[in-house]
């Protein structure tokens, strides 16, 4: 500090020390509640971050589901359409020309691959929106500040709002074939709720591996075809294995605990009175509830853990 005396001289005293002398960047940041921006937070924090964020999700993925189809004259009509020309495509050459429906029963037959069709296509659809989920909204993710996990589970959301439309169409199916409603059916719920958790844990790895690899959308329709091939959509595992006993005893394992054929199963022995527990594998609920553990909290934590480089580069 300065000032002037009366002889018009200039006298200088010390300023008084100040509080923040001493400290570090990091203690000063602590001290006055600084953050550096866009760092990653806490998996706890995140957390809190999106159940915040949460009318958000609901209204994204509620808007996407109106836009997917406004362009259409059918408009949201293709939701059924759509799974149920694919339904009619298998069973013309799967059920009629192949004869894959050996072993299942004539009444069964159509709802159990309906019910295959569109369940899988839940898990199909949930897969794909993610992995184009933050390198397709890019202007968003760049723009916004929010936590980007929302995006991925907005799409899955998306999808299963998709398919609980489907449901009125395989229930008038269903009964159509002799099977009418009892108390089983109410286990539709907890076998869609825990796939609905294994889809949004496997968007949420593919949004973070698409994020950095775009092209990965281009080889992931042959994935995912292949994973169907491989799940019982169109033909029984049980009866399949049974007719084929040179098949290894690890690879009867993987295809009957595949996570995609074990929640089928499970709405198939829900719905279909005469699809019963011997098409299913032993433990099943066991099973679809690991799978639905597994994928969520490891697709949440792998995708946390590159929160801050989303939309960079």
């Amino acid at each position: 500090m300065s000032e002037t005396t009366q002889d018009g001289g200039v006298a200088v005293s010390a300023a008084p020390p100040s509080p923040d002398d001493g400290l570090s960047p990091a203690q000063l940041a602590e001290k006055y509640g600084l953050s550096v921006s866009g760092a990653r937070p806490g998996l706890l924090a995140y957390v809190k971050q999106l159940w915040g964020r949460r009318h958000f999700i609901v209204a994204f993925s509620q808007a996407k589901l109106t836009a997917q189809y406004s362009q259409a004259k059918l408009g949201q009509l293709w939701q059924v359409v759509t799974p149920l020309l694919n339904a009619a495509v298998y069973f013309f050459i799967f059920g009629v020309l192949l004869d894959a429906k050996r072993g299942i029963p004539e009444h069964v037959y159509v709802p159990f691959l309906v019910t295959g069709v569109f369940v899988f296509t839940f898990t199909q659809s949930s897969v794909m929106s993610g992995v184009r989920s933050i390198s397709g909204n890019l202007g968003l993710v760049r723009a916004l500040h929010f936590p980007r996990a929302s995006l991925p589970i907005s799409f899955s959301l998306q999808q299963l709002q998709q398919l609980l439309f489907s449901m009125i169409v395989l229930v008038a199916i269903v009964m159509g074939f002799g099977s009418y409603p009892t108390w089983s059916w109410l286990l539709v719920l907890p076998a869609l709720a825990l796939q609905f958790v294994f889809n949004t844990g496997l968007a949420l790895i593919f949004a973070r591996l698409g994020s950095k690899t775009p092209d990965l959308a281009q080889l992931m329709p042959f994935v995912m075809r292949t994973w169907m091939y491989a799940s019982g959509v169109m033909f029984s595992i049980p009866v399949m294995l049974a007719r084929n006993d040179r098949l290894p005893h690890w690879l009867s394992d993987v295809l009957q605990w595949n996570p995609a054929a074990v929640y089928m199963d499970l709405v198939r022995f829900a719905l279909i009175d005469d699809y019963t527990a011997k098409y299913l594998p032993a433990h099943v609920w066991a099973i679809a509830l690991g799978w639905a553990l597994v994928a969520g909290v490891a697709g949440f934590v792998y995708f946390w853990k590159s929160e801050e480089r989303y939309g960079r580069g």
